[in-house]
């Protein structure tokens, strides 16, 4: 049931929001703000697992982090659409939720899936705020106040370091909650770019890398569609 919660992260992917933000909102967790999850798709084009297994998989990382909710929006994996029908779904869940930040796909990455659920949410996120923008539920008008995109598969310059040095370990055990996608010796389905050991390696070499930036052991970087408006440059410290 979708509720009114501090931020709401979404993904085109169930493991899309673990893989690049979990550690961000464990932290947020930590300072008692509420989050929820909401995916695009259930995954069902993905070479490992099933769509039904993935459901599970999710329902457990969710319970992990802690989300007050986890949403499925039903959309067809690799073929959702950036149309009227498909940003309506998402406006209504902004308004049902009023998160004041909202995390989201890369702008870029190598799954083509991401980009296009980066700018439908950067859109939602504006039509959701006008009021002549009729929501067949009869919801106010909302708008967040901050949108970040979380780095995925490629390597994009981070706008934005969030120190998880306390949270890293839980955010891993998030992602490990996809046994199905992840390095996992007993799993014989075929190898994907994400399946190897060598890939978890890979996360923690860049949050490490991203914590040494800004004097921590681990850290998640961010990327914004535009930039921050702040009253004053003590916002920044």
């Amino acid at each position: 049931m979708i509720c009114p919660v501090d931020v709401l992260a979404f993904g085109a992917h169930p493991d899309d929001v673990e893989l690049g933000a979990a550690g961000t909102l464990l932290k947020c967790r930590a300072e008692g703000k509420r989050f929820g999850l909401v995916d695009f798709t259930r995954g069902e084009l993905g070479t490992r697992g099933s769509a039904e297994l993935r459901d599970q998989e999710a329902l457990n990382a969710a319970q992990i982090l802690g989300a007050e909710f986890r949403y499925n929006c039903g959309f067809k994996d690799g073929r959702f659409v950036h149309d009227e029908s498909h940003l309506q779904t998402l406006i209504t869940l902004l308004r049902k939720a009023k998160p004041e930040i909202v995390l989201a796909n890369a702008l870029q990455d190598r799954h083509p899936d991401h980009g296009r659920a980066a700018k439908m949410v950067i859109d939602a996120c504006f039509y959701s705020g006008l009021s002549e923008w009729k929501d067949p539920e009869a919801l106010p008008a909302f708008r967040p106040k901050l949108l970040l995109h979380y780095i995925q598969f490629n390597n994009l310059q981070p706008d934005i370091l969030i120190d998880i040095s306390g949270q890293f370990k839980e955010k891993m055990a998030s992602i490990l909650a996809y046994s199905s996608q992840f390095y996992n010796p007993a799993n014989s389905a075929p190898e994907t770019p994400i399946s190897s050991q060598t890939f978890l390696q890979s996360l923690e070499g860049r949050a490490q890398d991203w914590g040494k930036i800004i004097g921590t052991s681990h850290a998640e970087g961010f990327n914004m569609s535009r930039p921050p408006g702040v009253q004053s440059p003590f916002q920044l410290i």
